[in-house]
């Protein structure tokens, strides 16, 4: 399917099941007022954050808030098939950081200009920006970002591993002494999968696509990568579910006592203080490890965009700043426990109970590894996670080799997946 069938051949089939929610709705005195329809993936305050914005527009609009499924997948499919059928329904959009090149080059989502494209770029940190652009161009307003750092038992471990190597080694000294000794990474058939190899690749000094995102870049980098990974797998680091492990199975296993290290995202700090409060003192965090040294995060996070297909552009485009502005990304960030994008929050007073990390979320996202940007990540996303599944298996010269032809096969994939 080619880009220009996946806009107006997909809309013809899928126009009699979109549901087209009402532009308008009545208000004060009965005057109509533009109703914005942001649809996001579930966040539990996110509700207050839309009542906030809705008081801050004073009439001008309202907010609707609509809910996504739990998982990316779903969330993706949801928006492209509606977005596929011209959906007027639609106004913010909440996009995963690797969506943004996809919707982008479909023209399915408004290039940010003028004075909304310098009140989104005001103070944001350079690396979540970078994901809310494509080919050049401001496509959508970073609102959270992510990192992940590793976290270790201090009573366990007295000194964090600076490398993947070096974890080993200190789990196979824990194993000797009968300890708690995994090191939990994401190693399921998933884009968890993906982000542990895109980080090993940019560790190592490389990259998986060229910047323009339209030919294979791997090289030495990935074969010293995927030794690493598949040298980890078959370590006493590596917990005997890896293969089937994913961030919340990395979570649980480290407030159940299985585990030494997780190599995961902050929200578990949060969840160690609710759930295992006797261990959280010994709970500590330290950068991402790498393969010589101090590694490359992985770069998470999510964006707001406005659909082409919006009838209130400018309203949505108001509505997507108040939603991400600096207030709004402290009440996400103590409350829902997600990063912010506007470097001055981290200075916030309120921050410093939840965030304890948060200088070094900061210095991480000096560093972190983006994923690849390209109109078929969603292609080479799966491609890469089959390839590499289970990690004890990989052969890493006959897996480089079979890597760059499949990943070339999925760049030439012309249409968006719906």
């Amino acid at each position: 399917m080619t880009r220009r069938t996946g806009r107006r051949g997909a809309a013809a089939v899928l126009l009699a099941g979109a549901v087209f929610l009402p532009a308008a709705c009545s208000g004060a005195g009965g005057r109509s007022v533009p109703l914005v329809n942001l649809y996001n993936a579930p966040q539990e305050n996110l509700a207050a954050i839309v009542a906030r914005c809705n008081v801050q527009a004073r009439g001008r609009y309202r907010i609707l808030l609509n809910t996504l499924p739990r998982d990316a997948d779903g969330q993706r499919e949801q928006l492209v098939r509606r977005l596929a059928a011209a959906d007027p329904g639609l106004d913010v959009l909440g996009l995963d950081v690797t969506w943004t090149a996809e919707l982008a080059e479909a023209r399915w989502i408004r290039e940010w200009t003028g004075e909304h494209a310098r009140l989104a770029r005001a103070g944001t940190l350079a690396k979540p920006l970078d994901t809310a652009t494509w080919r050049g161009r401001l496509y959508a307003a970073p609102y959270n970002t992510n990192v992940q750092l590793l976290w270790y038992r201090s009573d366990l471990v007295p000194r964090a591993p600076r490398t993947w190597g070096e974890m080993a080694s200190a789990a196979a000294g824990l194993a000797a002494r009968g300890k708690p000794h995994y090191g939990e990474v994401t190693g399921a058939q998933y884009e968890g999968l993906v982000v542990w190899f895109n980080s090993l690749v940019a560790s190592a000094g490389g990259r998986i696509l060229d910047p323009g995102g339209t030919r294979v870049a791997l090289g030495p980098p990935a074969l010293e990568a995927l030794t690493a990974m598949r040298d980890y797998a078959r370590s006493r680091a590596a917990d005997p579910s890896l293969s089937n492990t994913q961030e919340d199975s990395a979570r649980l296993a480290m407030e159940g006592g299985r585990a030494a290290f997780e190599v995961n995202w902050p929200f578990v700090y949060a969840s160690m203080a609710a759930n295992k409060p006797e261990l959280l003192p010994h709970f500590k965090w330290a950068p991402y490890p790498g393969i010589r040294g101090a590694g490359a995060s992985p770069l998470g996070g999510g964006n707001f965009a406005v659909s082409s297909y919006s009838r209130h552009p400018e309203q949505a485009f108001q509505a997507a700043l108040c939603l991400r502005d600096p207030v709004s990304q402290r009440i996400a960030a103590v409350k829902d426990g997600l990063p912010p994008t506007i470097e001055a929050v981290y200075r916030d007073p309120a921050m410093a109970g939840p965030y304890p990390m948060r200088q070094a979320i900061l210095d991480a996202l000096r560093t972190a590894a983006p994923r690849p940007k390209t109109p078929t990540y969603q292609n080479v996303s799966t491609t890469i996670s089959a390839a590499l599944s289970p990690p004890a298996s990989v052969d890493p010269p006959v897996t480089l080799a079979g890597l760059r032809e499949q990943i070339s096969l999925a760049l030439r994939s012309q249409g968006v997946l719906p």
